[in-house]
């Protein structure tokens, strides 16, 4: 029923003309996991957390890092004992079949191609602001889409578009401009914690929480801690697309553990200082609306200058999440092409850069047109839903692959495996819950057409085919 699996051995040998090129040091995969990981979560969503949860949004960070902190483990042990791309993809088509891996694959191209759209959203609305701080106004209808009374969300578009224009030049050269991204990024965040903390009140934490701490739907919005959790665990994933990389990883084995594990706790830490900074300094009813909420904040204390600054961080920082997340949904669609789930000539090497060029420009495409028309918390709350789904299957197969090959070398070893496993499913299972009934629907509704297709195509191509 759960379709044919592949041997551990199948995953990591690919033919002549169909591997990526290794190209990554761990600095690099570091980069990506903190590149992907501080971004619109922190810049944007924090205000959208404060929203749902009050104060406590700096609870739903501290639970929302837990429950990704269960996964990063289990995701170090499968990618540095499976070096393969794909990431959760690969590894439930070793451990759990083809049929899951379908489902795995399909919601992780949701995952990737809605959290880059997320992203271009918050990042023109940190340009605008920027803009406009300057006394520059730009026409509404290319700021906004439909939803928002405009045409299209034109800045979204592009920025999209150009970040698929650097993905285009070779995998090295981005990931080392990334470097650059992530370094501004971290910069602007501790100068905002510099301006922010000395102004902390204690009077903005009452109550801590108004709405409670489960997930409650009120007035079609679901409120509440675990309500604010599951939007903010937005701002956590991203070390899963340094597993994306393993293909392409120098030396996997010590470089990916580094890069998995080291990006999360450092995110965690960065994350929790910015949480408490913002919602100490402002009502958290103020930062409730804000597209720039990190900006507005050092408005509020007198300090244009420096929020001129955040704003500009923002502008230049948040494309490389946009980078991360691009590249690794080109991966996905990549591997699902080479094991023929899609069509193979999709699986089309750049013979300059080693990178699927053609994967890339439909990746990007698709980005851009998404990010146009579509509003930020509908984007962010589906995209998290594909997220949610993946960790579930990796701990899943991290306890299975336990059972079913436990002589295969493992250069991780995740600890207390079962516990930590276990924890990552439920914690998964409860924010996915969480979330509002209409993004259950759409959620469900994606992986029926996903399975439409499998069942139309992809079985027909794939490994099932071939052992039937």
């Amino acid at each position: 029923m759960l379709g044919p699996r592949k041997s551990l051995d199948a995953v990591v040998r690919q033919q002549a003309g169909q591997a990526l090129a290794k190209t990554l040091s761990w600095p690099h995969l570091i980069a990506l996991g903190v590149g992907a990981i501080v971004g619109t979560g922190i810049y944007t969503l924090t205000g959208i957390g404060a929203e749902r949860a009050g104060p406590a949004v700096i609870l739903a960070f501290a639970i929302a890092g837990a429950v990704c902190a269960c996964a990063a483990l289990a995701y170090a042990e499968l990618a540095t004992m499976i070096p393969a791309a794909g990431s959760a993809y690969t590894f439930s088509y070793a451990a759990l079949g083809e049929t899951v891996a379908w489902v795995v694959g399909w919601s992780l191209i949701l995952e990737y191609s809605l959290a880059c759209s997320t992203v271009a959203v918050g990042w023109a609305g940190y340009l605008v602001g920027w803009i406009e701080s300057a006394g520059v106004h730009l026409p509404a209808l290319l700021l906004a889409g439909p939803h928002g009374g405009g045409l299209i969300n034109l800045p979204a578009v592009l920025v999209a578009l150009g970040v698929m224009g650097l993905l285009l030049l070779g995998t090295r050269e981005s990931a080392t401009l990334n470097i650059l991204l992530v370094v501004i990024k971290l910069v602007a965040l501790a100068v905002f914690v510099g301006f922010a903390l000395p102004a902390f009140n204690a009077d903005h934490l009452h109550p801590f929480m108004p709405y409670g701490f489960a997930s409650v739907e009120s007035g079609g919005t679901k409120r509440g801690v675990m309500a604010a959790a599951a939007i903010v665990f937005f701002a956590f994933y991203g070390f899963d697309a340094v597993a994306t990389s393993a293909e392409e990883a120098k030396n996997p084995g010590r470089d990916l553990t580094i890069g998995i594990v080291g990006s999360m706790l450092a995110c965690t830490l960065i994350y929790m200082a910015v949480a408490v900074a913002a919602v100490g300094a402002l009502p958290f009813t103020a930062l409730a609306h804000s597209s720039e909420p990190l900006a507005l904040v050092l408005r509020s204390l007198d300090r244009p200058f420096a929020a001129h600054l955040i704003a500009l961080a923002a502008v230049i920082a948040l494309p490389s999440v946009i980078l991360v997340m691009m590249y690794g949904q080109s991966r996905i669609f990549f591997v699902m092409a080479r094991d023929g789930l899609l069509p193979r000539s999709l699986a089309t090497l750049s013979p300059r850069t080693g990178a699927p060029a053609r994967i890339t420009l439909l990746t990007g495409v698709s980005i851009a047109l998404v990010a146009g028309f579509f509003r930020l918390d509908e984007i962010a709350e589906l995209a998290n839903a594909g997220t949610l789904l993946a960790f579930i299957a990796v701990a899943a197969c991290m306890m299975v692959l336990r059972r079913t090959a436990p002589a295969q070398p493992r250069l991780f070893r995740c600890p207390a495996p079962f516990v930590v496993g276990s924890l990552a499913v439920l914690g998964c299972v409860y924010l996915l819950v969480s979330l509002p009934q209409a993004t259950l629907v759409r959620f469900l509704g994606w992986n029926a057409i996903g399975l439409l297709v499998y069942l139309g195509y992809g079985r027909r191509h794939g490994l099932a085919a071939a052992t039937a």
